[in-house]
């Protein structure tokens, strides 16, 4: 048994019972990278000490991709977070279309996008990387659906992977998030094949339940070979929540993507 990849959790999804800095160390410990959402909500000096190879967060905190205003507020968000993830030594941060709100809901919701904001929205994305290539960081795009997030715009994977592959900069990279990919394309495998040049990194968490490998109808066993023959070894994340223990959850996820 090989481990090829690069394992990594979102803490943010796993003890919800203990403290966001000891969900990281535990994460540490079981030798998994760790990923996080939304940096004010923490105690970053706490975090800091804790030394985990933290692997993504959110890169920004507000701002849109697709209209002027949201652009400039989504620059300035990104450019002030890139600050905080070079604190903590993140290795990427994540984008969406457009800020969410409560349970995910996009804030600027659009079921029809325009050719005028699709133009905005690479205009936005060359921004970023220009900011990105200054500061020395690399952001990803992530793919969201359209169940449980409904009118976000540029949320399909195959919206993401035009966006980045129009880009085409080393400093923007696809967030593939396969949980999203199931509920709004399915066929995992092929649609991984399509943006593995892109491809930042790699999330999983099972479908229905957004919960870990094995407790629903994805055969992540199976996406882990795909992976592996087509010669990815970059992370895959699980961002999920534990069905029941999270250490039993963490096991479940190793074992799917250790071959």
């Amino acid at each position: 048994m090989t481990q090829d990849f690069q394992l990594a959790a979102c803490a943010e999804m796993l003890w919800l019972d203990k403290p966001i800095e000891w969900r990281a160390a535990r994460l540490t410990e079981r030798g998994l990278g760790v990923g996080l959402w939304n940096w004010p909500e923490h105690d970053l000096a706490k975090l800091e000490k804790v030394g985990a190879n933290y692997t993504i967060m959110n890169g920004y905190i507000e701002g849109r991709l697709a209209d002027g205003e949201g652009a400039d507020r989504l620059l300035a968000s990104a450019r002030e977070t890139v600050q905080v993830g070079k604190r903590l030594g993140v290795s990427r941060l994540n984008l969406h279309g457009t800020g969410l709100g409560d349970g995910g809901i996009p804030i600027w919701k659009h079921e029809v996008v325009t050719g005028a904001m699709w133009l905005k929205a690479r205009e936005t994305l060359e921004r970023i990387c220009d900011m990105a290539e200054e500061e020395g960081v690399v952001f990803t795009l992530e793919n969201l659906n359209p169940m449980d997030h409904p009118g976000c715009p540029f949320g399909s994977t195959a919206d993401v992977l035009a966006l980045v592959s129009a880009v085409n900069r080393p400093q923007l990279k696809i967030n593939l998030d396969l949980y999203h990919t199931q509920i709004g394309e399915g066929d995992l495998i092929r649609w991984c094949e399509k943006c593995l040049p892109w491809i930042g990194e790699v999330q999983v968490a099972d479908n229905p339940g957004r919960c870990e490998p094995g407790t629903g109808e994805i055969n992540y066993a199976g996406v882990a070979r795909g992976l592996q023959a087509m010669g990815y070894r970059g992370p895959v994340a699980m961002e999920a929540w534990a069905k029941g223990e999270s250490d039993a959850a963490v096991d479940a996820f190793v074992a799917a993507f250790t071959l």
